[in-house]
């Protein structure tokens, strides 16, 4: 870990000492990637582990493209020469598919030759217009394909599948020992845009006594957090680290009882819970994904004097869609959103760490705080854009670099539709 986290602050410097060319096209600054080991897929193995038509994995099915149909529109021939198409209709129809379905694809490629030197990729099925899968197969929709490597060495397939994971694929599945089946979210679907946030409607509470929804909050707001030993008190918000006003989500909502609380926010957001313990009344400050908490599981709220935490369970989770996304940053690094303790963080599971590498921001907001700014970011822009912030976006791409696998969500952080 300590080795981890002196790679980890010298990346962050160079992004530090030349944001442009560190976060911007081009080889930049900090640009070398460390080797990362990557597990294969074991055989009938998918991730997300979740069925392919749900939200958490490539949504649900839409209904059949046709050649006559409005939605042919939807699908773009792919005539990458890297990848190889077999084609045993002779019509291009498995070149056919959705943008984003070739995005996933076009990236797939290359790290299947960079894998692989001579290799290349090879699609066995995508677009199906003659009726040969199972009802509603997202083949019909041009959102799924079939692969293989192109010299069909079936020792390589579980590695293919793990890299079509790292390509940005929604839905990979180790599905025979002859192809892996890899597919998308709809263009349209709202459960494209992942990463972590809460709801507009979600509200925090201020020092003055009242509440606030988290879409209006301004740098400098004191709102209610809490300490590692459970203790509540009031931390300034500094900005959104990532903000879609116009968006809407799939959150997963997180209801307890008795008190009765609801705390939606993203599958890749960090959430204070774990499994019931001897003493529940000590908070357990361990950090999780709001994917990974289940009933049963004990989240914190405060206590009815307002003075610390208290335990309470999840009764259910469920999905739900709702307006707007925020990831609002506190001095602290957590803050109490309708009434339940979360993190800040997301996408990477580990909150302290997350936390250490966003010194930096604190310390610039705190230097801005003491010349009296009224907005300490106001140096930077007026108004914060939307979208993911440059150094939350940094610091992912460093994470993928130096963490490992199994401490980044399965999802990531979907930038490209935030």
């Amino acid at each position: 870990m300590m080795l981890t986290r002196i790679v980890f602050v010298g990346l962050i410097c160079c992004c530090l000492v030349s944001p442009v060319k560190a976060c911007g096209p081009g080889r930049g600054y900090g640009r070398r990637r460390h080797p990362r080991k990557l597990t294969p897929l074991g055989y009938k193995q998918y991730i997300p582990n979740v069925a392919e038509k749900t939200l958490g994995a490539s949504g649900r099915y839409e209904g059949k493209i046709t050649r006559n149909s409005e939605r042919f529109k939807e699908l773009t021939p792919n005539y990458n020469p890297d990848i190889i198409f077999k084609d045993e209709e002779n019509t291009g129809a498995d070149r056919l598919m959705t943008q984003r379905c070739k995005d996933k694809l076009n990236s797939l490629a290359i790290s299947v030759m960079n894998q692989w030197p001579g290799v290349k990729l090879r699609v066995t099925e995508g677009w199906d217009e003659d009726g040969h899968h199972s009802e509603e197969s997202l083949h019909y929709e041009g959102r799924a394909v079939d692969i293989t490597t192109s010299d069909r060495d079936r020792s390589k397939y579980g590695m293919l599948a793990r890299l079509a994971v790292e390509a940005g694929f929604d839905w990979v599945y180790y599905e025979s020992k002859a192809h892996i089946h890899c597919s998308v979210k709809a263009e349209n679907s709202v459960a494209a845009k992942s990463g972590g946030c809460f709801p507009a409607s979600a509200r925090v509470s201020l020092e003055n006594g009242s509440t606030k929804a988290v879409k209006d909050l301004r740098a400098g707001d004191r709102v209610l957090a809490a300490d590692s030993e459970g203790r509540l008190f009031y931390t300034d918000f500094i900005m959104f680290l990532d903000r879609s006003r116009e968006a809407t989500k799939v959150f997963h909502v997180i209801e307890t009882r008795q008190p009765r609380r609801k705390l939606p926010l993203t599958a890749a957001h960090l959430l204070f819970a774990g499994p019931r313990r001897r003493n529940p009344g000590q908070p357990q400050f361990r950090a999780i994904f709001a994917s990974n908490v289940k009933p049963g599981h004990l989240v914190y709220v405060p206590d009815g004097n307002g003075q610390r935490l208290r335990a309470a369970t999840v009764q259910k989770v469920y999905l739900e869609e709702m307006e707007g996304a925020y990831a609002p940053l506190t001095d602290q690094g957590t803050l109490v959103v309708n009434q339940v303790l979360a993190s800040c963080y997301a996408v990477i599971e580990d909150h302290a760490l997350a936390h250490w590498a966003f010194l930096p921001v604190r310390m610039s907001y705190a230097a801005k705080s003491l010349f009296s700014l009224s907005d300490p970011f106001a140096a930077n822009s007026t108004v914060q854009e939307d979208g993911v912030h440059w150094y939350s976006n940094a610091l992912y791409q460093i994470g993928r670099w130096v963490l490992d696998e199994a401490s980044i969500h399965p999802l990531g952080m979907t930038l490209d539709s935030s």
